[in-house]
């Protein structure tokens, strides 16, 4: 049974911190400090802590991984391999050479498409019809490492960004189990990446999820999908916030930003098409359908989103 030390922090960790205590030996797990979040901001340990905690693990925090005490706290536990998903800190080479078999990350797409913090919302964004879990051998490189196993799941018509996160965070779990023994007993040969089929996919910042209604239906109906639930997408009407939280496409035309009544459907106008919000939330009110909307905002209609 491998001696392992799992680096990890959000949700999408989970899955596989718990297919490997049940499979192996976590004998420490490395996750970001606990910090401030919800509305309250009251400090919180992270998802990946708290499971941590629960099978009696021990746990690292370290405020910065490449400082020297962070690596000599590492290095008081000896691991076979370093096991890492969404740990939220660029690992150094002296980090990375530490176990005997370096150091095994899940990456959320399939490499080397979408390397970055954010595939999951780049993959829907882009319109891929397909996406999946690598398993790669880390160097110090942004996901550039060798590939040690793939695996693809078709991307919904309606997929979003949750919705994609809780399957993938499943198949990594899975198939981090089937990949490491293999590994770790030398029956795989880690596959070099094609540096020239590579995208990147970086960190998502909040103010990203502003509607640019002069971008085409499409992109803003999968923009809408991939940024579901975080950061969530929005326009102004009357100088107010309004979060538009799902909809469709339809053909026809306006200008953009622009709200028109089209056969009794309520739709804005975009460079191309015409995008039919079904559910919206006016900034200090409840989501509500687009049709509750307008009855109690009849003028929405023939006014301008900015």
């Amino acid at each position: 049974m491998a001696k392992i030390v799992f680096m990890g922090t959000p949700d999408f960790a989970v899955p596989a911190l718990r297919q490997l205590i049940a499979h192996h030996n976590v004998i420490g797990v490395v996750t970001q400090p606990d910090r401030p979040a919800g509305r309250n901001r009251q400090v919180q340990m992270s998802p990946v802590k708290r499971v941590a905690l629960d099978a009696g693990i021990p746990v690292l925090q370290p405020e910065k991984i490449r400082r020297a005490d962070s690596i000599n706290e590492l290095k008081q536990w000896t691991p076979d391999v370093y096991v890492v998903a969404a740990f939220g800190q660029i690992l150094p080479q002296a980090v990375l050479d530490i176990p005997p078999y370096g150091s095994v990350n899940v990456h959320a797409s399939l490499l080397p498409r979408w390397r970055g913090a954010a595939p999951i919302q780049a993959a829907i964004r882009a319109g891929d019809s397909e996406t999946g879990i690598t398993i790669m051998r880390m160097d110090a490189g942004l996901d550039t490492g060798p590939m040690l196993s793939k695996r693809a799941i078709p991307i919904a018509h309606d997929e979003t960004g949750q919705t994609l996160h809780d399957k993938l965070c499943i198949l990594g779990g899975e198939l981090l189990i089937e990949t490491l023994p293999a590994y770790l007993n030398g029956e795989i040969i880690p596959q070099p990446q094609d540096d020239s089929l590579a995208t990147f996919a970086p960190r998502i910042e909040k103010e990203e999820g502003k509607i640019d209604w002069t971008q085409s239906a499409a992109q803003i109906e999968r923009m809408i999908r991939a940024f579901t639930p975080w950061p969530g997408t929005w326009t102004f009407w009357n100088g107010k916030l309004l979060k538009i939280l799902s909809g469709d496409v339809i053909d026809g035309t306006a200008e953009p930003g622009h709200v028109v009544d089209r056969g009794g459907r309520v739709a804005i106008g975009t460079a191309s098409g015409l995008y039919v919000p079904a559910r919206v939330q006016l900034e200090g009110r409840g989501g509500v359908s687009i049709d509750a909307f307008v009855r109690g905002y009849p003028a929405f209609i023939g006014t301008i989103l900015v």
